[in-house]
Order: C-alpha cells, then sequence, then structure tokens
C-alpha cells in the first residue's frame, strides 16, 4: 500500500473509532441536517447518524483508490499522483471534520455548519486549483471536457488559468465565516462561475488549435 491509502485508512478507521466512542451518548433522533441559515431542519436514526458518513468514507476510498489504477491514461496520473493523493488525504480530513461536528452538535457542543464547511471547503478548493495546475491530462481528474481531452495544449492551457480561478474560489468561500447567512452564496457561486468561465474557455482555445 502507498503511504497515502495507509493514512487515508487510518482516517476511516479514526471515523469508525470516533463514532463508537460517541455512540452511546447520542440520541436516538441525532439533528442531521441544516437549513441556510445553519439551523437544523433534519433528523436521523441514531446507528446511521454515527456510521453513515464512516461507510461513505469506505466507498469513497475504494474509488479514489481505484481510479488510478483504471484510468487508460494512468501514466499521466502518475506524473502528479503526489498532488492527487494530497487532495484525497485533504478531503478525508474535511469529511471527518464534518463527522465530528455531527457529534459535536448532539451532545451539545453547538458549533455551526456554516463555520465548519468555508473554512474545509475553502482550503479543499484552493488545493484543487494546486491539483489543476499540475494535472496532466486523463479521464477522471481534472477539468474535463470534450475539448481539454482532446487536446494536451488545452488541457494545460485550461488547467493553468482553472488552478488559479479555484485558488481564488477558495479565497473567496472563507468569507463566508463573516457572513454565515450567505455562506451558501460564498461557497457555490465562485465555483459555478469557474466552472462556466473554464468551459467556455476550453471550447474558444480548441477551436483555436484547430485554426
Amino acid at each position: 500500500m502507498k503511504k497515502s491509502e495507509i493514512i487515508i485508512l487510518g482516517l476511516i478507521l479514526l471515523s469508525f473509532i470516533i463514532g463508537i466512542y460517541f455512540y452511546p451518548q447520542m440520541p436516538e433522533r441525532m439533528a442531521s441536517h441544516w437549513n441556510l441559515q445553519g439551523k437544523v431542519d433534519g433528523y436521523i436514526s441514531k446507528f446511521w447518524g454515527i456510521f453513515l458518513l464512516p461507510f461513505i468514507l469506505v466507498g469513497l476510498a475504494l474509488l479514489f483508490v481505484a481510479i488510478p489504477r483504471i484510468d487508460p491514461l494512468k501514466a499521466n496520473i502518475e506524473k502528479f499522483r503526489k498532488y492527487y493523493d494530497g487532495f484525497i488525504i485533504l478531503f478525508f480530513v474535511f469529511m471527518l471534520s464534518i463527522h465530528f461536528q455531527v457529534i459535536l452538535w448532539n451532545i451539545g457542543i453547538k458549533i455551526s455548519p456554516n463555520v465548519i464547511l468555508p473554512i474545509g471547503l475553502g482550503f479543499l478548493f484552493f488545493y484543487s486549483g494546486i491539483l489543476c495546475e499540475n494535472a496532466k491530462r486523463n479521464w477522471f481528474i481534472g477539468i474535463r471536457t470534450p475539448w481539454t481531452l482532446s487536446n494536451d495544449v488545452v488541457w494545460d492551457k485550461t488547467h493553468k488559468i482553472g488552478g488559479k480561478l479555484f485558488k481564488i474560489a477558495g479565497v473567496v468561500a472563507l468569507f463566508g465565516i463573516f457572513f454565515q447567512k450567505y455562506t451558501l452564496f460564498f461557497i457555490l457561486a465562485p465555483v459555478i462561475l469557474v466552472a462556466a468561465y473554464t468551459i467556455i474557455y476550453s471550447y474558444v482555445e480548441y477551436q483555436k488549435e484547430k485554426k
């Protein structure tokens, strides 16, 4: 196993250990969903409230570990594998923080998800920018449009600009901490704009390359 895979396995085990430790302290119906203002608007049974996310992490781990092995362009993934592995570890740390926030809320330590999400996603978006700047053409990771997948030059140009924009999106997301009623806006709006821009940009660059 790669070092990153061992770390991921450790984080999954930690999520189960945390769940088992706090299970006796959980109410029969756990708060599990919050509205845009950070108020609880959904509940789930005790078992699934504690163990749903750890089980999801198991499935995600299998997927993330499989991608570099099944991609037809896996040789390209190996060229930026350390950045991919770093993203996966960061993603699992973020998911673990969500798991812990849910547990803490249900034992009376009410940390709003509108605090956790902009911080966690802000760092994830910023690191996604780093990943994009180093990604080579493949079928699973990066800004995959018909035009980036068809041309290495278009791929590199799109990911260079996309990487910078994702970093900016990460910084903007962090401002959601200070405007918690509008946290979702600070998280989603920049990412939607980046996605729209890079799709259009890749198409335009592809047309230039054809000429």
